[in-house]
């Protein structure tokens, strides 16, 4: 699970509802900073069980460079709207075109794309779909195909679960059951780092659609691999990632980089999550990849 530093929006951005042409969509959004040339927009998608606010460090360093940047929750996800138990309508083709539609809604002509693991095969699959929306896709910390045996297996035990238990039940048995994580420091972090960020992520966990949950969890543990139909889409293409990934491994990130001519990232002292482990970094690694771009 993502572990933002904060669910207040960082200064300069706000929160807000984006209409789109299939429904609202809450978003986080940050302008250019003051006094910058504006440069692009961006459209960020999060991961398995995160949101929107998994980008808030990122907003103030890309702004300074000129970015405009929208973190977007998805269907079913925390603050956005979509049906309870209805695993058909976060079908990766329904949410694909959400993507599309969330792009169109920014009025600003092509975006540059990010998706951060399960947000990555999502924009996959939109720019698939229609490439015409987007100026560049980043993928963050996301694989070619299905993710890791490790990691399918807890998103099996997840699903399980969820099938017999209300999200409150599953998160008193996930606080049970995961270890407590260490900082560099040595200093315990994660669930109990603190009731105010312990309840931050209860809430954003009980907000969640159970079924989209359900449906996005299956659709990583079964995605083909599609690098090859990507590569022969006409799009700049970046790979970031930490320096170790216990979801998609390093080296498999590094080989599908190679198969699509992409750029490719790695974040010294990152793990799976970049946009919160190394914040500065991946935001200077981002923009140095859209000013490439430019033209």
């Amino acid at each position: 699970m993502s572990r933002p530093p904060s669910f207040a929006p960082p200064p300069g951005a706000r929160a807000h509802p984006l209409p789109t042409a299939r429904g609202e969509f809450a978003v986080v959004e940050s302008p250019v900073a003051a006094g910058v040339e504006p440069r692009g927009v961006a459209l960020l998608l999060p991961g398995f069980t995160g949101s929107k606010e998994d980008f808030h460090p990122l907003h103030g360093a890309l702004a300074a460079r000129g970015y405009r940047t929208v973190a977007v929750d998805g269907r079913g996800q925390y603050e956005s709207d979509g049906p309870e138990r209805d695993e058909s309508a976060y079908a990766q083709g329904e949410l694909a075109r959400d993507v599309l539609a969330q792009a169109a809604a920014l009025g600003s002509g092509p975006v540059h794309l990010v998706g951060h693991s399960l947000g990555g095969q999502i924009a996959r699959a939109a720019v698939l779909l229609d490439a015409a929306p987007f100026r560049s896709l980043t993928l963050m910390s996301s694989g070619p195909a299905e993710i890791s045996p490790s990691q399918r297996q807890r998103v099996k035990l997840l699903r399980d679960a969820l099938a017999v238990m209300t999200l409150a039940e599953v998160w008193e048995a996930m606080r049970t059951l995961e270890a407590p994580e260490e900082t560099a420091t040595g200093e315990p972090a994660g669930l109990d780092s603190g009731l105010d960020d312990q309840e931050d992520l209860r809430r954003r966990w009980l907000a969640n659609k159970p079924a989209q949950l359900m449906a996005t969890g299956h659709q990583l543990c079964v995605e083909p691999d599609r690098v090859a139909e990507l590569a022969a889409v006409a799009l700049p293409l970046h790979v970031l990632s930490g320096a170790r990934d216990d979801t998609w491994p390093v080296p498999l990130l590094d080989d599908m980089a190679r198969r699509l001519d992409a750029r490719r990232t790695v974040v010294a002292g990152a793990e799976h999550s970049p946009n919160t482990d190394r914040p500065a970094e991946t935001a200077r690694a981002l923009a140095d990849f859209w000013d490439g771009t430019a033209g």
